[in-house]
């Protein structure tokens, strides 16, 4: 199977601050930090390292460039990223609080001049039975599930950031990877409810699909028709939650992907979050699959 990324490349700007800004205040930051990121390429980086042959497609400026040697030396094919001369790198400016907490502000730049013409030209080189990883940060999103769709292949959608485009997307998803947040928006709560039965209700809407909803250190859900899980978090000191949820979906697909149960891969998704919380950066905290496995036998030891 091969899988392809099909998302957002990012220069990260984070900002170490006391709290997060509010209207009308100036606040000074302690430090500023420059990662690569982007919710595409920290998935992608996460699939590769949990043992998958990951494809990445997208597009990046000038000023991008650094991004693909990354993912390069993760592992990621980068033959599908179009480079483009006149719109910069998308970038996140990341306010990340004393608590590991963060909040963030996206810029979507070359992430939001995806083509048909390119989707096309990227779909051609993959087949039913291949899989497609989505989020939300690049644009034609619905025409890239139509024409994957069509293709054959399967479809995992992590749905951020939320908007009114991704609803009707949903029954041509057979993934559904979101977390409480997300899985509100969807449900049209003011704020999170129970999250067993907000999973039980986004397998309503989606019946074919798995969903699988993440929760903090509440942990995670998992539902197929007749079929519903939970699996505990890996209690760990936060240092920087910023890629926890993509590193969870990289991983969680990189089990299923190769044949794992859902209960397994599940385990072997908190295993490698808990393990990048306590780092810093998004795509760099990311870990290893020899390293998330190491950990799991030592915690069942």
């Amino acid at each position: 199977m091969k899988v392809l990324c099909f998302g957002s490349l990012n220069i990260d700007y984070v900002y170490d601050v006391p709290h997060f800004v509010q209207g009308g205040e100036t606040l000074a930051s302690r430090s500023l930090h420059a990662y690569t990121g982007g919710k595409g390429l920290n998935q992608s980086v996460a699939l590769a390292r949990a043992g998958l042959e990951v494809y990445h497609a997208g597009a990046i400026g000038p000023d991008g460039e650094f991004l693909l040697e990354l993912l390069r030396e993760a592992g990621v094919n980068t033959d599908h990223v179009e480079r483009l001369t006149d719109v910069r790198t998308g970038h996140a400016i990341i306010q990340k609080n004393e608590k590991g907490d963060n909040c963030i502000l996206l810029y979507g730049g070359a992430n939001r001049s995806i083509t048909r013409q390119q989707i096309d030209r990227t779909l051609a080189g993959f087949s039913g039975g291949d899989a497609l990883v989505l989020q939300n940060e690049i644009s034609e999103l619905p025409y890239l599930v139509e024409r994957a769709k069509a293709a054959g292949m399967l479809i995992a959608l992590n749905p951020s950031p939320m908007d009114d485009t991704l609803p009707p997307l949903l029954s041509s998803i057979d993934y559904l990877l979101l977390n409480e947040i997300e899985a509100a928006q969807l449900l049209h709560l003011e704020t999170p409810g129970d999250p067993e039965e907000m999973t039980k209700c986004l397998l309503a809407r989606i019946p074919k699909a798995s969903v699988i909803l993440t929760v903090g250190p509440k942990g995670s859900f998992y539902a197929e028709e007749g079929v519903l899980m939970r699996q505990s978090a890996v209690p760990v000191q936060a240092v920087d939650t910023t890629a926890a949820g993509d590193t969870y979906t990289g991983f969680y697909l990189g089990g299923v992907f190769n044949g794992r149960d859902p209960s397994w891969a599940m385990r072997f998704a908190s295993v490698a979050a808990a393990i990048a919380v306590t780092r810093p950066g998004a795509a760099p905290s990311i870990p290893s699959r020899e390293e998330v496995l190491a950990k799991m036998k030592e915690m069942e030891e």
